[in-house]
Formats: structure tokens, sequence, C-alpha cells
């Protein structure tokens, strides 16, 4: 009877560590970290989506910019590596992460509970809200709830909580779905559309740079932004946390911070060009 009972505890011992995950560490962190892949290549590989002012742009000098492109460097100075940036569609961010075509997403990307069960987020670094934009030309409207009526058409971007959001609390009203905001917004001055929901940072730049809209003074919804890397990348989310608690609210942040959002004088070096859907 003990022989026997032997062999079963035997045989369930090799069943379980069969199942349980060799290949992760003490941490949890399944296989090779980023970090420690980084700094092996010498190289930090960076996915972004250009046209969500002020934090991923392009210039005219066909150069990436903006506070997102800043922290990335950042990111990269801490490690003594390279930073090479490689630019997608928003909803094509995820993906190219899961694929191993990047080390990182750093664009502007809210943290949400469906995004976490496919990559993992350190702490934020910024915060922002959803708003909604209108013609000039619309002077009654005063919450977002009088625009959902048929007849209605609203503008969301592919890929954001925007689109999840208005989809979710609009009922009646119409959606158009563009891979842009400017071309959203020019989609709206031109009477296609009426209203555009998006984050409140790029909305408020684009109305500075061309006016005949207002903001409806009134939050959707406030969100936090966050940098994905792979998921149950334990030790990548560590050492992140670690960096951004250095790097935000540092001498290089404010400045940065300072530069995008507060500041003007980068509007004149920005490629405007907008792509039409």
């Amino acid at each position: 009877m003990k022989k026997s009972l032997l062999v079963i505890l035997l045989v369930m011992s090799i069943v379980l560590s069969a199942c349980g995950g060799g290949d992760s560490d003490a941490t949890g962190n399944i296989g090779e970290s980023t970090i420690d892949r980084v700094r092996k290549a010498g190289k930090l590989v960076v996915g972004t989506a250009t046209g969500y002012a002020p934090f991923e742009m392009v210039n005219t000098k066909d150069e990436f910019v903006g506070y997102d492109i800043d922290t990335a460097k950042a990111i990269g100075k801490a490690l003594d590596v390279k930073v090479e940036f490689k630019e997608y569609s928003f909803d094509g961010l995820i993906a190219a992460l899961q694929v191993g075509e990047i080390d990182m997403i750093v664009s502007g990307m809210t943290i949400t509970g469906p995004r976490a069960l496919s990559v993992s987020f350190p702490n934020p670094y910024y915060q922002t809200r959803q708003v909604v934009l209108l013609p000039d030309t619309n002077k009654t409207t005063k919450s977002w709830k009088e625009l959902d009526k048929k007849g209605n058409k609203i503008a969301t971007i592919i890929g954001t909580t925007g689109q999840i959001l208005a989809k979710s609390n609009f009922k009646n009203a119409e959606f158009k779905d563009y891979r842009e905001m400017p071309a959203a917004a020019l989609a709206m001055l031109t009477g296609q559309l009426d209203a555009v929901i998006y984050d409140e940072s790029s909305v408020r730049i684009w109305q500075k740079e061309n006016g005949k809209s207002r903001i409806l003074d009134e939050d959707i919804s406030a969100e936090n932004l966050g940098i994905a890397v792979a998921h149950n990348d334990l030790v990548t989310v560590q050492w992140l946390n670690s960096f951004l608690y250095n790097y935000l609210g540092g001498p290089e942040e404010l400045a940065s911070r300072t530069y995008w959002f507060e500041s003007d004088d980068w509007y004149g070096d920005i490629n405007t060009k907008v792509v039409e859907e």
C-alpha cells in the first residue's frame, strides 16, 4: 500500500512538473525578458502610430517627434542602446508586438482590461480624456448625449478607446471610422460629419491650428496611457516602473512636456499632410 502510494505521488510530481511552465523563472517571467534581449542586441525597436499630436508625429524632415518619441528615446538612453521606430496603424500595434516585430509600444495607448489580456503594462505615464469636437456652426449642443440621434454621423478613430466608448454609449447615431484624427476633423468641417470623438490633447492642438470648431465642455472619460510590452514580461514591467519613477517629473520629462503641451514652437515643423479615408 505504501509502495503504491509512493508510485502515485511520483507520477503526480512528474505530471505537475511537466505542466508547470518550466520556462518561467523565479519571478514568473516567461522566457528571456525584453530588457535582456534589447541590451544584448544594442537596439530598442519601438512601435508607434503617428498622427496623434503631440505624442507622436512626423516633422517636415520625415523624423519621428513628439512626447512619446522623447519618452522612448529616454528609455533607450537609460538602457544605453540605440532606438529604432517602426510605424503602424494604431490597430496593428499589438499584433506587431505579439509577433516580435517590435520590442514595445510607446504610442499613447490607453491601459484597458481587454488589452492587458494580450500585452502587459507598467504604471501609466500620462492621463488624458475623451472629448467631442463640433463644428463652430453648431451653437446649441451642450452634451454628447444630444448627438445620439438618427441622422447624426459621428467620427471615431480605429482601434482607440474613444471608438470603443462611443460605440458602447451611442445607440442611434451613425459611425464613420477613420485611421487619423485630422482626416476626420476635416470631414467634419466640410459637412460630412456632425462630430469627432478623440483624445483631448490632440483635439485641442488641432483646434488651435485650424479653428472653425469648438470642444464640448464635458468629459466623456478619463484614461491612463501606458507603455505596452510582451504579455507576462514581468522583468521588463518592473524595470519600466523604476524608469518611470525617476523619469516622470524629472528635468528631461518636464522639458519635453513643456515643449509639446505648452508651447507652439513646433507647429510649423510638423508634416500636416492629411490622409483621406
